[in-house]
């Protein structure tokens, strides 16, 4: 019982930590996209679970691009400028609830994310 204790608390750190890793772009530009995905394919096949928070962080990720390069065309119209701190500011929020849920075994679907990878 204790190896499934074990596995299951690896699973949560992990887990809490690919969520969490998209904020690295706060301190370095581009790495809050590129540090979740290869945290996920080097750990996915080790941590039995982690491979479907890896693909809810890669969807969100995903998302994320689209709805920003959308904002962008917007700003043309002045309506991109309150999207785009929209999505800066939930880009900040939905990975620390991610994590919070992870930690908690949950695997939290973000809203408003897209479903490209299944």
């Amino acid at each position: 019982m204790n190896d499934l204790h074990a596995a299951d608390a690896n699973l949560r750190q992990w887990a809490t930590y690919l969520h969490l890793s998209q904020l690295a772009g706060v301190v370095v530009p581009g790495a809050g996209f590129i540090v979740p995905i290869i945290l996920w394919q080097i750990k996915k096949d080790e941590i039995p679970g982690l491979d479907a928070h890896g693909k809810m962080v890669a969807n969100w990720i995903i998302s994320t691009l689209i709805y920003g390069a959308v904002g962008a065309l917007l700003c043309i119209v002045f309506v991109g400028v309150p999207l785009l701190l929209a999505l800066g500011l939930i880009s900040v929020i939905f990975p620390i609830i991610g994590a919070v849920k992870a930690n908690e075994g949950t695997l939290w679907s973000y809203p408003l994310c897209l479903r490209i990878i299944s």
